[in-house]
């Protein structure tokens, strides 16, 4: 089994649908997990929906495997609920998702160069 220390991004694809969008999510700045669910929706057109135990699922592993990281600042401490946890990418996991996104770009090539998009 290959330790956490020494584990390349290519070593976690594909990734799960989940923590695909948690890590796109994450990409312009911290947020906490409703958050986060919200932002999945709408990027999704609503394709796509996380329920709490899915999401902290994922989270949880993604702490693991350093994808993302829990920060202590708060965006504005007088206007949030301080039981509120909030994440961001970790350099590790901007390697990642774009070893992710560098594979779907790779699968989006050879479907164009066979003519499966089809006016896509």
């Amino acid at each position: 089994m290959t330790q956490i220390k020494s584990m390349q991004p290519i070593d976690l694809l594909p990734l799960t649908p989940a923590v695909f969008h948690i890590l796109l999510a994450l990409v312009d700045e911290e947020k906490h997990g409703y958050a986060i669910m919200k932002e999945v929706e709408v990027n999704t057109e609503g394709q796509f929906k996380m329920g709490p135990g899915s999401l902290y699922g994922s989270i949880k592993k993604m702490l693991e495997l350093n994808l993302i990281e829990e920060t202590d600042e708060r965006p504005d401490p007088e206007m949030d609920d301080q039981r509120r946890r909030y994440y961001k990418q970790t350099a590790f996991g901007v390697k990642v998702l774009k070893a992710e996104l560098g594979r779907f770009s790779s699968l989006m090539q050879v479907a164009k160069n066979k003519g499966a998009l089809g006016g896509i």
